[in-house]
């Protein structure tokens, strides 16, 4: 579970991006929507402790991100829009330092790696692979621990169809696991089967919807519309 506390941060000092918002992300896959600028992508960085709220609080199955870093982000794994990785590093070098922080075994990159399908490339630099191929070895970090609140931005971008697939799977098999995933996606019609909730931002704040419907069409009309911010204000 992960919870923000009347969270507010802005990168300028001047203007709230998140506006003392307070959300509670239990167990299960969420998506996060919305149009581009409310603040999805910044949600997810201060929810990995990328950045820092400037007020309130974040805290993953209860410990405080920035006062128990420790306990609360051995139990994350932030996979970014842009991965940005040092370019003259290997993979296998950037994975290997994943693995020692989480304290596992060095057979768990080469694990990784086969899974994302780069096994016989750890020995290359960032710069010498493609987008797709760079966004696979961040998930390999992110796989490293089994770590099980995830918090994933555009998951599926730069993936070939096969791939897409299997992540499509995998996310499902974290979901049954209890793992807690937060999910920014563009392509809602591959999410809307395994999607427990949404939540949509607006002037800085989250609005939860459980409520997605059970039929397909139904579910996408939701997800659509919570997309384009199309809801009812709140009392």
């Amino acid at each position: 579970m992960i919870a923000f506390s009347g969270v507010s941060f802005g990168y300028r000092t001047d203007v709230d991006v998140l506006h003392e918002m307070s959300l509670t992300v239990e167990p299960g896959i969420t998506l996060l929507l919305g149009p581009n600028g409310c603040g999805k992508s910044t949600l997810l960085k201060v929810g990995a402790g990328v950045e820092r709220p400037r007020t309130g609080s974040v805290t993953v199955h209860g410990h405080d991100l920035w006062r128990e870093e420790v306990l609360a982000r051995s139990h994350l794994a932030y996979l970014p829009e842009q991965p940005d990785l040092s370019p003259y590093a290997t993979v296998a070098e950037i994975l290997l330092m994943v693995a020692g922080l989480r304290a596992q075994p060095p057979a768990s990159v080469h694990e990784a790696l086969a899974w994302v399908g780069l096994d016989g490339l750890g020995n290359r630099t960032v710069r010498e692979l493609s987008m797709g191929q760079r966004r696979r070895a961040v998930l390999a970090a992110a796989r490293i621990g089994n770590p099980d609140c995830l918090l994933l931005d555009e998951p599926l971008e730069a993936m070939d169809r096969a791939f897409r697939s299997r992540m499509i799977d995998w996310l499902r098999a974290l979901r049954n696991q209890g793992a807690t995933l937060v999910v920014v996606s563009h392509e809602i019609e591959s999410f809307a089967a395994i999607a427990d909730r949404a939540v949509t931002l607006r002037q800085g704040r989250a609005l939860m919807v459980d409520a997605l419907g059970s039929a397909p069409a139904d579910r996408l009309t939701t997800l659509d519309r919570l997309a384009r911010s199309m809801v009812a204000d709140q009392a």
